[in-house]
Formats: C-alpha cells, sequence, structure tokens
C-alpha cells in the first residue's frame, strides 16, 4: 500500500494547458478569413496532445531555471546510440544510392519483401504470421491513423483506461468519438475500460460492454502491465463472442522478461479470425527518428459480410503511403540478422537495468510503483494526489519531467509515468534527487 505524500507549499496549483478545456479556444484575432468551415471533429479534441505539451512544459522550465540540470523521464525517446551494425547497413545503403547498380526508387507500398519475411521469422516464427501479412510501415502510430480510416466512424470502439492517447484522439478525428462530457472527463461514445490497481490492470470483461473495436495494448503504455496468457484468453474469447476487432498494439514486446506473458496476440489460440497488430522498431531498436514500425492483418480476419480485411488495407496502404523509407528498411533488416538482434538485445536490457534501479527507488521511498519488470515505464503511484500536481511539484523541486498519469485518461488520476530511456548516469541522478525530495 502506498504511503500517502504530502506536497510541500512550493508546488503550485496546476492548470490546464489550453483554458476552457478544448482547442475551441485558440481562435485567430486578425486578418482574412474564409469561409470554409473547421473540422467539427478536431474542435471536440481536449486540450493539445500529451506528449508535445509535455515538451512545453520542459522548454518553459529550461528557460524559468537556466542552471539547473533538467532530467527528463517523462517522453518515451530513446537514448542510447544504435549499434554501428545496424547504422553501417544504413549508411551502406545511402552510399548505394549514388551508383547505377545501388539506385532504388519506389519500393512495395506493403515493404520490402525480405524484411517482410524477416519479421515473420524473427517476431512470429513464421507459424503465427505469414510474411504476406505483414505491412511495413513508417511507425505504429502512424498505422493506428490508417487504421481508423480503414474502419471508418460507424464502429463503437473500447479503449483501456489508462492507455496512450492516440486511440482516443485518431477516434475523436474521425468522427467516432462522439462528445466529451466533462462531468466524467470521457467521450460518449467510446468504452474506457477500467485497468488499475484494483483489477490488476487488466479489464473485468464480464462487466464491459460490447464494441465494434478493441484497442489493447500489452506491455501497457503507460502502466508497464503486461497481459498473461490466461488475460489474452479472455479478450479473444470476448472478442470472438461478440465478433469484435481486437487491434493489439504490441510496442513494447521484446521488452517483456516473463516467457509465460505472451508477445504477440497470435500466440493465442483463435486470435487470429478477430486481431490486427501494430509494431514497431521505435523503442525495440531505437527507431524513434528513423520511424519503422509493421502491421499484421491475418487473411482469416473478414468483416460481417465476409470480405476479408487485409484486402481493404492493403488499399489503404496503396492509396495512403507510398512505403516505408527504403534507408530505414535496410536498418530493419540488419536489426533482425542474428548479430544485429543480439546488439539490439543488450540494449534493451541496459534500459531495463534503468527501470529496475528507478522501481528500488520508489520502494524505498514506500511509495508503490507498478510496471518496469516487463516495460521501460514506471507506474508510480501517490494516493489522494492529483497527477498534474505530482508532475509540477516533482518538476519544480527536482527539475525531473515525468508524465502526469491523467494525461492517459481519468484512470491515470493518482498516477505519473516515469520513462526508464536514459543513460545510467541520468538514472542515477535522478534516483538520488527522488530520494531527497520524498524521503
Amino acid at each position: 500500500m502506498s504511503r500517502e505524500i504530502v506536497l510541500r507549499p512550493m508546488i503550485t496549483k496546476a492548470t490546464p494547458i489550453i483554458t476552457e478545456g478544448s482547442l475551441k479556444a485558440q481562435k485567430k484575432q486578425f486578418g482574412f478569413c474564409t469561409k470554409v468551415p473547421r473540422n467539427v471533429n478536431l474542435e471536440k479534441l481536449q486540450n493539445g496532445y500529451l506528449f508535445p505539451e509535455i515538451s512545453r512544459h520542459e522548454l518553459r522550465h529550461i528557460e524559468k531555471y537556466p542552471n539547473e540540470k533538467l532530467i527528463s523521464l517523462g517522453i518515451g525517446d530513446t537514448t542510447q546510440p544504435i549499434p554501428p551494425i545496424v547504422t553501417s547497413s544504413m549508411a551502406n545503403f545511402v552510399c548505394g544510392l549514388s551508383t547505377g547498380v545501388g539506385y532504388k526508387g519506389y519500393g512495395p507500398e506493403q515493404g520490402n519483401k525480405a524484411l517482410r519475411k524477416a519479421i515473420a521469422e524473427v517476431f512470429y516464427k513464421n507459424e503465427l504470421v505469414k510474411d504476406t501479412e505483414v505491412f511495413i510501415s513508417d511507425g505504429a502510430q502512424c498505422d493506428i491513423t490508417r487504421l481508423q480510416l480503414l474502419l471508418g466512424s460507424n464502429v463503437t470502439i473500447a479503449v483501456q483506461d489508462p492507455s496512450f492517447p492516440a486511440y482516443i484522439d485518431s477516434s475523436v478525428i474521425i468522427g467516432q468519438a462522439g462528445n466529451f462530457k466533462d462531468d466524467g472527463k470521457k467521450f460518449q461514445n467510446i468504452e474506457y475500460m477500467n485497468c488499475g490497481l484494483q483489477n490488476n490492470f487488466f479489464p473485468d470483461l464480464s462487466t464491459t460492454s460490447r464494441a465494434d473495436i478493441i484497442f489493447f495494448c500489452s506491455p501497457n503504455n503507460p502502466t508497464g502491465h503486461a497481459a498473461t496468457r490466461k488475460q489474452l484468453e479472455e479478450l479473444v474469447e470476448f472478442a470472438r463472442n461478440n465478433g469484435s476487432i481486437i487491434i493489439f498494439d504490441s510496442a513494447y514486446a521484446t521488452y517483456v522478461k516473463d516467457d509465460s506473458r505472451p508477445r504477440s496476440i497470435f500466440e493465442i489460440p483463435g486470435a487470429r479470425e478477430v486481431s490486427i497488430e501494430v509494431s514497431s522498431f521505435s523503442k525495440f531498436a531505437g527507431f524513434t527518428g528513423i520511424r519503422l514500425g509493421w502491421t499484421v492483418v491475418p487473411e482469416e480476419l473478414c468483416y460481417s459480410n465476409g470480405f476479408p480485411v487485409i484486402n481493404d488495407f492493403d488499399r489503404i496502404v496503396c492509396t495512403c503511403f507510398n512505403g516505408a523509407s527504403n534507408i530505414a528498411q535496410a536498418g530493419g533488416l540488419a536489426c533482425l540478422s542474428s548479430e544485429g538482434f543480439a546488439a539490439i538485445k543488450s540494449v534493451v536490457d541496459y534500459y531495463m537495468e534503468n527501470a529496475k534501479i528507478l522501481v528500488e527507488t520508489f520502494a524505498s521511498l514506500g511509495l508503490d510503483a507498478y510496471g518496469g519488470t516487463n516495460a521501460p515505464y514506471i507506474w508510480a503511484h501517490f494516493p489522494g494526489s492529483k497527477s498534474w500536481d505530482v508532475f509540477t511539484y516533482i518538476l519544480e523541486n527536482a527539475h525531473i519531467i515525468t508524465v502526469p498519469g491523467s494525461g492517459f485518461g481519468p484512470g491515470g488520476e493518482e498516477y505519473i509515468r516515469v520513462s526508464a530511456f536514459g543513460h545510467r548516469e541520468t538514472i542515477l541522478e535522478a534516483s538520488r534527487r527522488l530520494k531527497s525530495l520524498f524521503s
């Protein structure tokens, strides 16, 4: 049980990033206006997108305290250098573009065939997934939006609460989410599946309403919870009984240390008929700035009329996307070689050692912290406190950037998310500052 932290008087009450709680508040006050109406769905977005808002807090803090060394454990951006075997592969590809033999233009919109095959082999053992079901992209977040475009605005959706904000924001933009209800801090057409401490960070599916689409992330961002096999079996059964489609975000699958916890939804029998999986090289290989990911759409997955979903997704990709960068794909292929994969794995282990240090830090302060064992995020609990207040208090007094839990949904109140992405000396310094602040 977490001890209750009393925030010292130096804290100032956190205020909304954008007044009036909505982007409606931003209006041009001068000059010529066209007669084109604004997309009403964009008017429904609440505040700015979470992570750019955190960056703005960071910049303001640096201006306010120019002589303090700010530690960023907020936005989950990787920090360790990419192994040379990967960067040299990309460099060789780039140099080849200056030659007649090595030059390449457009590739297949679905991605480099060798890379699709390598993903099927390395992550799915050529058993769970066929290479023809793998679509290479410029990142999982981009594919989440393409999937929203694929499925349209007339479907109903369910999300974990708390959850990665892109699921909800993209639903708002596509026109699916309905109106925002201030009293519950939720959109009316979205089913929020509570994934809190009281239910071991997994939804009670016996009380969950049916939805056409279920967004599910495991290991979860932000809580760090990796669903057990039994839990995912329940989720697949729930989807099959309700005729739903699971969009399974496995961006952090390579951080799972517990072999009893599935790294892919397709490890669960029956999942191929009700699931799409989205994943990424960003956190696995440090490709946050290179941009490379993939989506798996099984051949068996069909709409209510029997039409294969994979055919429509292929059309979306061919219409809206010219394919991932050839340079990035060359790097991705190097990541999945035996030598490259081993090198990448050592970087993942480095981040997980950081996570262990942070978990132990919160434990030493009598604070409950979850995650950090199968994911690079620590979900720290501050009972009785507003998450933005905790965020501000730590920022003002320890000069550490975290992420307020309420930014991930109403279920994130009283929590902050702390990222284990960082250099070891930075993590150790953050540990010292947190112990000094809260001890």
